[in-house]
């Protein structure tokens, strides 16, 4: 690890136990860098574990949505929450599923410019509802996803992005998390 992940001083367990080690050297050859985000909760295994159990059943799963709309999710939310590391990393993943830049910047920047279809929307205001007033959503809000599309399954996984990201926001946010300087250049 050449820059240090968040502000506070924890460093990685060492070392690491051979699965970890394993998963950051996947991370390593795959996307040319270990993100932060695995490094900053590497201090503690269990805690590492946890979130990448998380994030792999949130993002990676099966699901009615696809890859590309769980990142545009995490782009929304993190934008709300102004979470630097997520709209730096996030944005980049937008960037490269969609083959499209300008959508990753727009999302970044305002999801509302960006050339959306309904279902695309309708997905987006739910999850920017979840993160600004989640305790007034109703079930005209869920009516309005099956209305476009969405199973109740997939309003069950548009929650859970946008929970976990809400959640990864502030976590970024409050350990002053740094994205790595690789993806500010990714898919541009």
């Amino acid at each position: 690890m050449t820059e240090k992940p968040t502000a506070l001083d924890l460093p990685m367990a060492d070392p690491l136990p051979a699965d970890t080690q394993k998963y950051f050297d996947v991370c390593q050859e795959k996307l040319g860098m270990i993100p932060n985000v695995l490094q900053a909760y590497a201090f503690d295994v269990g805690k590492l574990n946890a979130f990448t159990a998380l994030y792999n059943d949130v993002m990676l799963a099966a699901s009615g949505l696809s890859k590309l709309e769980r990142e545009m999710i995490a782009v929304a939310v993190s934008s709300i929450n102004k979470c630097y590391y997520c709209l730096t990393a996030h944005g980049a993943a937008v960037r490269q599923l969609s083959g499209n830049p300008k959508l990753g910047e727009m999302l970044v920047m305002n999801w509302r410019v960006a050339p959306l279809d309904a279902r695309q929307c309708a997905m987006l205001e739910f999850a920017e509802l979840m993160t600004v007033a989640s305790a007034t959503i109703e079930e005209r809000h869920r009516d309005s996803l099956r209305q476009v599309g969405f199973s109740d399954r997939d309003i069950w996984d548009i929650a859970a992005v946008a929970g976990f990201y809400n959640m990864s926001n502030r976590i970024a946010s409050a350990t002053d998390m740094r994205p790595n300087d690789g993806y500010h250049a990714q898919a541009r």
